[in-house]
């Protein structure tokens, strides 16, 4: 075999560290283990990253195919570029945003620039989003309304300096398995773990205290914690007087303890837990289940008001969302979605012009708006206000609420998917591109923490693929010639474009190279020089802070609970959630079976006892407003009496959930919907005999425990 290649995992977000090689004939990865040398995971990997690198699944594209007499047939790559890019051409001489671009946290940071500059640069286009819009906009909103800046401020470091570990809405024992050794590790070792969330997960029964709130009632639980931390007088006074402001405005918004904790369905003595733990040093992490809501980004600026009002900021303390997507960070600094390269604010005149020039394109050109996210984008493609949607390494048929919708709008547009990967999104495509995976790419990828290391080729792609940025240049300079180099492109060069936009700016990733990356492994920016690296943001030692506002202090929220988008009635009266399964990520296409069609639910014994009417065989409907899908169900007590717990991966999942949206983010509301049960059809026995409804759900046989 060959010599071993350091490279970094695309499963998630922590960014750990792997070593591959091929096989001796080079067609394929033979081996793929963690890098004990690379500095943000120090050889830690768990089995799903290294099983998905390896051998994925899922079922590859290895053809450009072209949709004719309603079926996908393979073509050549100048056939299907050139109906491409003809169909882009035509549908900008109507108006620039007669194109939609839906990208992906899959990306390299490389081809996350480079599609963001033909978005926004060579098609001129509002309707972009990079993905994050459906996982971390909330927590992206949220830092900037609180700090003025993008990304959490503590890193992996200050995980074992911690006391306290309190996870919000999140289930990193299934969704980030390093993280959460490193958090147990630190809880072992004098530590306490507190998990909020209604759903008994995996990390959840690790807890020394869990708290179930009603679902959709984070924020009015948030702060009634606010409200038992004042009344207790565990106040950093001197933090607040010296490094933030609204303070008074918080305190004056804040109900009583006993009517938010009412509110939330949590007691006010679980609420004193929660407070009292927070006077030791707490980090506070947040996953989906705050993310994914109406009030996201209200919810996450009240968890890091915890963190300001204890003082809670600083080594071993501070809030810390986990991302989800390999590169969703990464894509938050350099894809031109929600900011320009570097953070630099949309609507900055000054970042503008040097985001035109550095590209060469007018600078009438560039968009005055960042545009509506994933959902109306979506509907703006249903209004007929763009003709063609390109999506790039991302999968909206399934992974968007109410995904038979979204589908039914896919279907009707010109629709050019690009992936490695067969799913419910190619099946709609007009025309379809195939691309490299992991394993097969080179460039950049940024962990959660905000640490840069290379992505390696270790061979080559399948068939025809390519890799992304070498399609998204391919269609560039058809577009708009001269935007890009000469296709194949050196990543290494784009690298050294995107970083030099960024030079000056808070996420200023000047100072690192390939060839830093190539000694070093892996940068956290912001690294403005190339013997310079990002710690604790914000934090300048000791008692010395300087926050991106224009006060340089942090800011408190006073954001109140509106309630449910979707109240429970007599009509629909169980609550929809949804989670996440262990060895499963996304929408399951790198993994999937061909024949996981049926979701499996989770039910509590007592809501099943309450609905038997409605089970055939352990098969029930579920139905929402907005669509049914059949299901097969575990009488499961770790879920929460009322409610209804379906996987995310599974493409059925969410026809049923609802497309309202976080005002501020933009982010879907995927965490909660009204929905009810019904009986299936009968079924029909192999004798051709019908039988009525039968046994009811069994328990859960491994105790019950779901993940999320």
């Amino acid at each position: 075999m060959s010599d071993w290649q350091s490279t970094t995992c695309m499963r998630c977000a922590v960014g750990c560290g792997h070593r591959q090689r091929p096989t001796a004939d080079g067609d394929s990865l033979g081996e793929v283990t963690g890098d004990p040398s690379h500095p943000a995971t120090g050889g830690a990997k768990c089995q799903r990253g290294v099983s998905e690198t390896l051998a994925p699944d899922g079922k590859r594209i290895t053809d450009p195919l072209i949709r004719r007499g309603g079926t996908l047939q393979p073509t050549d790559w100048e056939t299907a570029l050139g109906l491409v890019t003809s169909r882009f051409i035509e549908a900008l001489g109507n108006n620039n945003g007669n194109i939609a671009v839906l990208g992906s946290g899959q990306q390299t940071n490389e081809a996350a620039y480079a599609l963001g500059k033909l978005a926004r640069g060579g098609f001129g286009t509002p309707y972009y989003d990079s993905n994050t819009t459906l996982c971390m906009a909330s927590a992206v909103s949220a830092y900037f309304q609180s700090f003025g800046s993008d990304a959490p401020p503590p890193t992996y470091d200050d995980i074992p300096k911690a006391d306290t570990h309190l996870i919000w809405g999140a289930n990193p024992a299934t969704a980030h398995p390093v993280v959460y050794r490193w958090i147990t590790d630190s809880v072992d070792d004098d530590g306490q773990l507190i998990v909020v969330d209604p759903v008994e997960t995996a990390t959840a029964d690790d807890a020394d205290t869990h708290v179930r709130p009603d679902p959709g009632t984070d924020l009015a639980l948030a702060r009634a914690v606010l409200a038992a931390v004042i009344d207790a007088g565990d106040v950093d006074t001197e933090f607040i007087e010296s490094q933030t402001t609204g303070y008074e405005e918080l305190v004056d918004s804040l109900p009583t303890l006993d009517t938010a904790a009412e509110t939330a369905g949590v007691d006010t003595d679980t609420i004193e837990t929660i407070a009292n733990g927070l006077t030791d040093d707490t980090l506070l992490y947040w996953g989906m289940g705050v993310n994914q809501s109406i009030q996201g980004t209200a919810t996450a600026r009240a968890l890091i008001d915890l963190c300001l009002v204890t003082g809670n900021m600083g080594p071993g303390s501070g809030p810390f969302s986990l991302t989800g997507q390999a590169n969703s960070m990464g894509n938050r600094v350099c894809s031109s979605k929600g900011t320009w390269p570097g953070h630099r604010a949309f609507d900055d005149e000054t970042a503008r012009k040097a985001v035109a020039e550095a590209w060469d394109v007018p600078l009438s050109r560039l968009p005055e708006t960042t545009g509506p996210g994933f959902v109306g984008i979506v509907d703006a493609i249903a209004r007929g206000e763009s003709e063609v949607c390109w999506t790039v390494a991302t999968n909206p048929a399934a992974g968007m609420p109410d995904a038979g919708q979204v589908t039914d709008v896919l279907e009707e547009v010109f629709l050019v998917a690009q992936d490695a990967f067969y799913s419910e999104t190619v099946a709609c495509a007009d025309v379809v591109l195939p691309a490299a995976t992991w394993g097969e790419t080179e460039g950049t990828a940024t962990n959660m923490e905000r640490r840069v290391s290379r992505v390696r080729q270790a061979v080559d792609p399948p068939g025809a693929a390519r890799q992304d940025l070498d399609i998204i240049a391919a269609i560039g300079n058809r577009v708009e010639t001269g935007l890009f180099a000469e296709t194949p492109l050196d990543p290494g060069r784009v690298f050294d474009e995107l970083t030099a936009l960024t030079a000056g700016t808070t996420a200023d990733l000047s100072g690192i190279s390939y060839d830093r990356l190539t000694e070093e492994l892996a940068v956290r920016w912001p690294a403005p020089a190339a013997d310079s690296h990002g710690g604790y943001r914000y934090h300048g030692g000791g008692d010395r802070w300087q926050f991106e506002t224009e006060s340089g202090r942090a800011r408190f929220s006073a954001a109140t609970h509106s309630g449910v988008p979707e109240p429970l009635d007599a009509a629909y009266p169980l609550v929809l959630t949804t989670g996440r399964c262990a060895g499963v990520y996304n929408t399951g296409i790198r993994n999937r079976a061909d024949d996981d069609t049926v979701p499996d639910a989770r039910i509590h014994p007592e809501t099943v006892g309450n609905c038997l009417d409605a089970f055939d065989r352990s098969r029930t409907v579920i139905e929402s407003r907005r669509d049914s899908v059949t299901v097969t169900v575990a009488a499961d007590d770790s879920v929460p009496p009322g409610m209804v717990w379906v996987p995310i991966h599974n493409p059925a999942a969410n026809k049923l959930t609802l497309p309202a949206v976080d005002p501020e983010s933009d982010e879907p509301n995927l965490k909660q919907c009204a929905v009810t049960v019904r009986a299936p059809p009968r079924s029909t026995d192999d004798d051709g005999s019908k039988t009525a409804a039968a046994s009811t759900p069994v328990l859960n046989g491994n105790g019950g425990l779901v993940d999320r």
